[in-house]
């Protein structure tokens, strides 16, 4: 399998999602504040959640979310939450059905360390475990994590690692067959999950 991206078409795109990022940031200013009170009044902890995710080539990197759960960490690792997960606050299941709580994600890509469309990054901890069952994984650190995938959008969101790896196979298509106009279909296909509120 190839990877290797035209010059050209790596530059269009990284213009393309630098440009989409300021706009949504922008544009979403009314969504954003009015996430970020509904937060912080409806429980304690930080607006903006933070967790460690393996990204590009296996840099590490601090993804930017707001916080839906009211907490979920064990043992210094963040627990994978599932669609009933009672830790997920009233706001947070609002937010994660329409994948408002994703809109920080915007804030890595401009940083340089997510892509609009690219493969979900894990953290280290499932990423170590799914390699020992599936090598090919690291496959998909030829590329930038994205915001949102080809894997979401035909498997959904994983709970746990058994779950991860069945979702491995569309992320790896999308690997091969990676194209300016497959990430619209992406995007296209993302938009629909958002307006009708399909999320977790």
């Amino acid at each position: 399998m190839n990877f290797v991206r035209h010059d050209f078409t790596a530059i269009l795109k990284t213009v393309i999602e630098y440009s989409v990022s300021i706009l949504c940031l922008i544009l979403l200013i009314p969504v954003i504040l009015t996430l970020s009170i509904a937060i912080k009044i409806t429980g304690r902890g930080p607006v903006i959640y933070t967790q460690k995710r393996v990204g590009k080539s296996g840099k590490i990197f601090t993804m930017y979310k707001f916080r839906s759960m009211y907490s979920g960490v064990k043992n210094g690792v963040s627990l994978i939450s599932g669609k009933n997960d009672k830790r997920i606050t009233p706001v947070g299941r609002f937010m994660r059905k329409h994948k408002l709580d994703e809109i920080p994600n915007f804030i890595n890509v401009l940083k340089g360390e997510m892509s609009l469309v690219g493969p979900r990054p894990e953290q280290q901890y499932y990423f170590e475990q799914i390699v020992v069952r599936r090598p090919d994984y690291k496959l998909l650190q030829a590329i930038k994590p994205g915001i949102t995938s080809w894997g979401q959008i035909k498997y959904g969101y994983a709970s746990d690692v058994d779950q991860m790896i069945e979702r491995l196979q569309y992320d790896l298509y999308y690997l091969e067959k990676r194209s300016f106009w497959f990430d619209l279909k992406i995007i296209f296909y993302t938009i629909g999950i958002i307006f009708k509120g399909e999320g977790i």
